[in-house]
């Protein structure tokens, strides 16, 4: 299967569906992770303003991915909507190319503006010719539906905790959602939802069979 990830910024994916993303590779699937912004704005003003591309690379190495199976973007943190054509555009050429089976982005239920912008081009460019599911962000939801699990073992888990320490740059922010405790309690709890130790929780936004 042929799967695009869709981050707007570098470390989204990770928190959203990190050990989902090992699982696919786990199952050879084929993968290409776009990143729409690497967020040099956000960044403690003592850090070079490539640090979140390092990092995303780091991940990306680990996991056992190479760099041309990954798209990096550079625009404006929280400005994304003022680039949103450019956004769909890039999409569209990856629909043409890639021709993904299954779109996983930020869930529409998101409410951070970039967030926004990639989940609803995302509807756009792929409704008629993928599957697409949102990832979940409690921080940034009011609702979510949690239509779609994908259960997960225990070294999913892990693999996906291990992954988000390549962000120095956020633990150095001491980011409540970056902690062991909340990445496994969250998957526990999604777990228990579906009858498994460990889950990740999706809306389906379209389904295609």
């Amino acid at each position: 299967m042929k799967v695009l990830v869709l981050s707007p910024h570098t470390d989204d994916a990770e928190l959203g569906c990190g050990a989902s993303i090992v699982k696919f590779i786990e199952n050879g699937y084929e993968l290409l992770w776009v990143v729409f912004s690497v967020a040099e704005e956000s960044l403690p003003s003592s850090l070079p303003s490539d640090t979140l591309k390092n990092e995303f690379l780091d991940v990306i190495r680990a996991i056992g991915l190479r760099e041309e199976n990954c798209n990096i973007h550079n625009f404006k943190v929280r400005h994304l909507n003022e680039n949103r054509q450019d956004v769909l555009e890039e999409l569209i050429k990856i629909r043409n190319g890639f021709k993904p089976e299954l779109v996983v982005t930020p869930s529409i239920n998101d409410y951070h503006q970039d967030h926004q912008v990639v989940a609803n081009e995302a509807v756009r460019a792929f409704k008629t010719n993928a599957s697409i599911i949102g990832y979940e962000l409690p921080w940034n939801h009011v609702t979510f539906d949690t239509n779609l699990f994908i259960k997960l073992e225990k070294h999913h888990v892990e693999k996906k905790f291990e992954l988000l320490q390549n962000y120095k740059s956020q633990f150095m922010k001491k980011r409540n959602y970056f902690t062991q405790e909340y990445i496994f309690g969250l998957a526990n709890v999604r777990g228990v939802q579906c009858n498994s130790d460990y889950a990740e929780a999706f809306e389906v936004i379209r389904w295609i069979m």
